[in-house]
């Protein structure tokens, strides 16, 4: 089966032309299946898009799922949306107005690890990160609709800038699990490695290049890996809900920014042992097996739960008891006129 072109674009690179003729770079024997995880790669191949992450800090993927592996994690994504996190019930997490966040997304699905130890994914990322890099973070979320620009231009900031004096180089490999036709990642190509990421102030913004802006909008599989300090943005507006997973990957090694250290960002991975069969030795080492630099023994979150916590485990305790006391009072019913007790399952 060859692989296809997942991105779409308005600007640099990645025009209707360019597309087609990035296409015709893959074919059969470009990238081949030899079971579940292990594939053939041409070096010309991964060294083309290795290439081209090297120089415009972004590179659209060719398709990297089956059909089959897409719609299992669409479906277990969706499922962890259903309601918000609380108590025994899993969901998601919600901090802010516009997204609904989803952590540690390779619990969920076998195809959120095979995406993660991918081969192409791996070769390109050998290239570029040396042969230290680690997956130190996956998560997703759903955006909403919405007008506000809320999620303006930057890069993104992981390692403490006060002692490491070198751009330290990262790459995230993100995935939609929808179509996305608005809202789209946004990045200015050839930004990465000139300076420590931030976010962008209006005066450098009216300094940014325009001309040389790409738009990755495109079907639900679409996958791009990108430097994070390239400068990037989520697109405005924002029409429809969208669902998409970023996974960063970097030298464990590197010392984290304290903001990170704070909430325990980059904990070891959460990983379901259901999905981790047939894993080489790379792969275990890409997961971080065994690997505790940035364990956190015993973590516990630094700052109080909201107030509406409180009222929420409050008003639990509450309804815990006198659902205990409605069940006593229904057995000694039940045994008063011989009735069998009834079960919910």
């Amino acid at each position: 089966m060859a692989y296809q072109f997942c991105a779409a674009s308005d600007a640099g690179d990645l025009r209707p032309s360019h597309i087609e003729k990035a296409m015709k770079r893959f074919s059969e024997s470009d990238i081949h299946s030899e079971g579940p995880r292990e594939h053939g790669v041409r070096l010309a191949s991964v060294d083309a898009l290795a290439a081209e992450l090297e120089r415009n800090g972004v590179v659209a993927l060719p398709s990297l799922l089956t059909a089959e592996q897409l719609r299992g994690m669409q479906t277990a994504f969706a499922a962890r949306l259903k309601r918000l996190r609380w108590n025994q019930f899993d969901g998601y997490q919600r901090t802010e107005p516009y997204r609904l966040m989803i952590e540690d997304v390779l619990l969920l699905d076998q195809g959120f690890v095979d995406l993660a130890v991918h081969p192409l994914v791996k070769e390109i990322l050998a290239r570029y990160l040396g042969p230290a890099y680690e997956l130190t973070e996956a998560k997703g979320w759903k955006s909403l609709p919405t007008k506000r620009d809320f999620h303006g231009w930057h890069g993104d900031m992981w390692y403490d800038q006060t002692v490491e004096k070198k751009v330290h180089r990262e790459i995230k490999l993100a995935m939609y699990l929808t179509d996305v036709r608005s809202g789209a990642f946004n990045v200015i190509k050839g930004t990465h490695q000139r300076q420590h990421p931030h976010n962008l102030k209006r005066a450098e913004i009216k300094e940014l290049p325009m001309s040389d802006r790409i738009e990755l909008a495109g079907p639900a599989g679409t996958a791009f890996l990108f430097d994070t300090t390239v400068v990037h943005r989520q697109g405005i507006p924002m029409l429809e809900p969208r669902k998409a997973i970023f996974y960063a990957y970097h030298d464990p090694r590197v010392a984290l920014q304290g903001e990170d250290i704070y909430y325990n960002r980059y904990h070891p991975l959460f990983l379901n042992a259901a999905f981790l069969g047939n894993l080489s030795e790379e792969d275990q080492r890409i997961l971080g097996f065994g690997n505790k630099t940035n364990l956190q023994p015993a973590f516990t979150r630094h700052e109080n739960p909201p107030l509406i916590q409180r009222a929420y485990s409050a008003s639990l305790s509450v309804s815990l008891r006198m659902e205990q006391f409605r069940e006593r009072m229904a057995a000694r019913w039940r045994r008063v006129l011989g009735m069998r007790p009834k079960t919910r399952y």
